[in-house]
């Protein structure tokens, strides 16, 4: 028996989403690229998703990521990874299946911090799929990788508190369907670093908010949006502050791990679809006499593509297991290091796999230029590589200045 083996209700979610798949997600695609361009609206919702989520959920592929019991599938980290790579291999699966970021992340702060009334309000349509949300962290004017620079005021005005500044690449915020923000911001600039932030509710059409445009990504608008958003004297109860005052960046660490490792999952998804697709092209394509196929460079990228996506397979795994069993902060390294890997890999094989498509590669007939574009936008995504790199060196270095200490003194005895 494998370390990862999975259980018997797990496989079978494989089988039934794989068979989703091929059945009606890949043949969808099409039509929903000729609904989004008939429409003229980069931020359309296309019906056909809109089928595809009543047929995902007639045959309960829905809220896979969600743990818990009742309200999602209650799968573990390690039974969804091998789902969440499925659905990764298609820019529309995961929001068929209602696993699309940043909901996913929402759904799961509201359920642990959210109130009653914000849990009737706001997480029940989101888990219906009938509401969107955005997460509204990353901010326009400082360095948002560490969240003490994070500069959006908070402050508290009787019952209520009043919101200032300004928010970008609120993913999701243009949306047709989103309703609502949680947003990061400043209620205590007085306070130990990491007790300074706080996170509340805001509805998207509260007075105050303005949505400003929508950033695009390598000249991509995406459907969603990445969007620049104004609060100027938002007023926010009281009781839409979740978890309380001060909770800001203890939820936003609560929230971007599991956040991180399906960004990672889904990106190893991207990565075997590049490579299916690099290998067809490779062997329908003929140059100067003989297959491109054929050809010991394109051979090479072939094969280091498979030995490289079962590496970073095998380390989403290895984090998955240990979010299961020990914990998310112990697992820190694991999904640091993923977070890191996965992205960069992927990238490496898209890159590859269009440069095989030649021309044909960067454009829309394939899907690779748009993962191009979203995977080298998660290198900066739930924070840069070089954050990560940092965190992972720091408790590394922590090892040996422990042992180099317990030396130094036992050498003074």
């Amino acid at each position: 028996m494998s370390l990862f083996d999975l259980s018997d209700r797990a496989r079978q979610y494989q089988i039934d989403l794989l068979e989703f798949m091929d059945s009606h997600v890949y043949p969808a695609e099409a039509v929903y690229e000729e609904q989004m361009r008939e429409s003229g609206d980069p931020h359309f919702q296309p019906p056909v998703l809109e089928e595809l989520k009543v047929e995902a959920r007639r045959r309960g592929l829905w809220n896979l990521f969600h743990p818990h019991p009742g309200t999602g599938a209650g799968l573990t980290n390690l039974e969804y990874a091998p789902l969440a790579e499925i659905m990764g291999r298609s820019h529309i699966a995961s929001e068929a299946c209602n696993c699309n970021a940043p909901d996913t992340g929402n759904m799961e702060v509201l359920e642990l911090f959210g109130t009653a009334e914000h849990k009737e309000k706001y997480l029940m349509p989101l888990l219906e799929g009938t509401m969107a949300s955005a997460f509204a962290m990353t901010e326009p004017a400082v360095a948002s990788s560490d969240v003490t620079n994070v500069e959006l005021s908070m402050v508290r005005d009787g019952d209520e508190y009043v919101l200032n500044g300004r928010k970008w690449f609120a993913s999701n915020a243009l949306h047709r369907n989103c309703r609502v923000l949680i947003v990061m911001g400043k209620t205590d600039p007085s306070a130990a670093p990491h007790r300074q932030q706080s996170m509340m509710v805001v509805p998207i059409d509260a007075p105050g908010v303005t949505v400003m445009r929508g950033l695009p990504v390598f000249g991509y608008q995406d459907r969603e949006g990445h969007a620049e958003i104004d609060f100027a004297d938002v007023r926010v109860p009281v009781k839409d502050v979740l978890k309380g005052e001060g909770e800001g960046f203890a939820i936003s660490q609560a929230r971007l791990g599991p956040g991180r490792i399906h960004h990672c999952m889904r990106a190893i998804g991207m990565a075997e679809r590049a490579l299916e697709l690099m290998c067809r092209r490779a062997s329908s394509r003929v140059t100067f006499g003989k297959p491109v196929s054929e050809n010991a460079n394109i051979q090479d990228w072939i094969a280091e593509a498979r030995i490289e996506i079962e590496m970073i397979r095998l380390l989403t795994l290895k984090a998955a297991y240990l979010m299961d069993t020990v914990g998310n902060k112990e697992a820190r390294t694991e999904i640091a290091a993923i977070k890191v890997a996965a992205p960069n890999i992927a990238l490496k094989i898209v890159d590859r796999a269009i440069q095989v498509h030649g021309g044909a590669g960067v454009t829309d007939d394939f899907p690779l230029a748009m993962m191009y574009a979203h995977l080298r936008t998660l290198r900066l995504a739930d924070g840069p590589d070089e954050v990560h790199k940092m965190s992972i060196a720091r408790r590394e270095l922590r090892k040996y200045r422990t042992k180099t200490e317990n030396n130094q003194h036992g050498g003074n005895k």
